[in-house]
């Protein structure tokens, strides 16, 4: 039998009841199934391996030995099967002559340049992309120039909640369930009182931090 000329990427579904191919786009990964062809020599098979269930004995392990199922599933007849699927399946690919690719016709073929998406992408989608990324990257821009705390004191050392009753801190300098001050204190180096962390000078004494 003559050789069988397609993409490499296929599936063999075939069983020892008949033969089956899935063939993929070498691109996008889609892939097309071959009308299901039965088994002749499978069925046989099958008809060995339930006279075994019946009757067990040198039946019933020729039935389920591993020689009778290859040789249902392979060979000259696996062979044919595959050829036809590859004639069934092959007119719904291209082969790209720059870079030997089979692709799907109807995502991966650029039919105004004869060639695959891959080595010659069609314009107008690249431009969509292109836009699309752009303003993707605008947006990011945008939200990075705006101030996104709302309000949050970010100067001010913060609890990340009160220490009175516990909810979470909202930024600010109190709590906004029970009114307890949330921001730090620092002891002054002069008096020893307490300061609010930030502060220039020492309420209390003057003292310059």
């Amino acid at each position: 039998m003559a050789t069988i000329e397609f993409v490499q990427n296929y599936d063999d579904l075939s069983t020892d009841q008949g033969f089956q191919f899935r063939f993929h786009c070498d691109k996008c990964g889609n892939g097309f199934m071959s009308t299901f062809a039965a088994n002749k020599l499978g069925m046989a098979g099958g008809f060995l391996r339930a006279a075994g269930g019946l009757f067990g004995g040198v039946l019933g392990n020729a039935g389920n030995s591993a020689y009778e199922i290859q040789r249902a599933v392979g060979g000259t007849a696996h062979d044919g099967a595959l050829k036809s699927a590859v004639t069934e399946i092959k007119p719904l690919f291209n082969q790209c002559r720059r870079c030997g690719h089979w692709v799907c016709k109807d995502i991966c073929w650029n039919n105004e340049k004869g060639l695959c998406k891959g080595c010659a992408p069609v314009l107008m989608e690249e431009l969509a992309a292109a836009q699309a990324e752009a303003a993707r990257q605008q947006v990011i821009e945008k939200a990075y120039a705006t101030d996104q705390t709302q309000g949050v004191q970010a100067g001010v050392q913060s609890a990340a909640q009160c220490p009175s009753c516990g909810a979470p801190s909202t930024g600010q300098k109190f709590c906004s369930e029970c009114g307890t001050t949330l921001v730090q204190k620092v002891k002054c180096g002069g008096c020893g009182g307490a300061v609010t962390a930030g502060a220039k000078f020492c309420p209390d004494c003057g003292h310059r931090f």
